[in-house]
């Protein structure tokens, strides 16, 4: 009986543990294609928090790594660039930029890619939109399969870029769609040379991009399905694009399989 009992027990804590793996495991990272992802944007509307689901310092000394994602708390915008991070945060009406691993994000997406094809942007690709549009049907051009996420990279000097930063704006209040909304701080940015890091994806609305985008309103009739920041070789502007016009001479960047 007492044998009996210890093998019961122990079967127990087996499956307990087994339990509380596939748990840890459900709400770790997810791979699909060549992006993973950690959280998801529609996840703060449940809880009203915007609480961390990974620590950039996890992430720290990975190779050829691009990544973005917001801050924790509302507290500012993740943007890696080939394993340098740069972490901007509001003050004021004004913004300042850290180059540090030691920040969580409420939801990232990454890839780790090393080699990617060049492939000139023509002139009559310029703003938001058609820039989406060219992304696909490049990316198709190429053999990549678009109906998983994949990573982009963009470089030039756009005519201008509609950016913004996270700031808590909630006052301790759950988030809704409308506080988050209204927690950000906006920035213009004209003719600086650039590099700008995207995934594409139509099926990853409310995870890691949004539906909608400034640039792509809901009564259109389209949907967004790219999530764009940006790096400024000339300033210390870096956070998220909410619209751009593109300039001359500008240059895709895809995957090279």
């Amino acid at each position: 009986m007492k044998r009996q009992f210890i093998i019961g027990a122990v079967s127990a804590a087996l499956l307990i543990t087994l339990f509380i793996a596939a748990y840890a495991a459900a709400g770790g990272a997810k791979k699909e294609g060549m992006v993973e992802y950690i959280g998801a944007q529609k996840d703060i509307f449940v809880s009203g928090k915007a609480a961390s689901v990974i620590s950039l310092e996890e992430m720290a000394g990975q190779n050829s790594l691009y990544a973005i994602g917001p801050v924790d708390d509302l507290d500012g915008e993740i943007t890696i660039f080939d394993s340098k991070p740069y972490i901007t945060k509001v003050k004021g009406h004004d913004y300042y930029l850290t180059t540090t691993f030691k920040v969580g994000a409420f939801f990232l997406v990454w890839t780790e890619q090393s080699k990617w094809k060049d492939i000139p942007v023509p002139s009559n690709v310029k703003g938001y939109v058609e820039l989406q549009d060219f992304v696909k049907k490049q990316a198709l051009a190429e053999g990549i399969d678009v109906t998983k996420p994949f990573p982009f990279l963009l470089s030039g000097t756009p005519v201008e870029i509609r950016w913004h930063i996270n700031i808590n704006r909630t006052e301790g209040k759950s988030i809704t769609k409308e506080l988050f909304a209204k927690s950000k701080e906006h920035f213009i940015t004209k003719n600086e040379f650039v590099d700008i890091i995207g995934f594409y994806s139509e099926h990853h609305a409310g995870v890691f991009l949004t539906k909608y985008a400034p640039a792509i309103a809901e009564s259109s009739g389209m949907q967004n399905a790219i999530h764009i920041h940006f790096v400024s070789r000339e300033s210390k502007a870096s956070g998220h694009i909410d619209d751009l016009t593109l300039g001359k001479g500008m240059v895709l960047h895809l995957p090279n399989q």
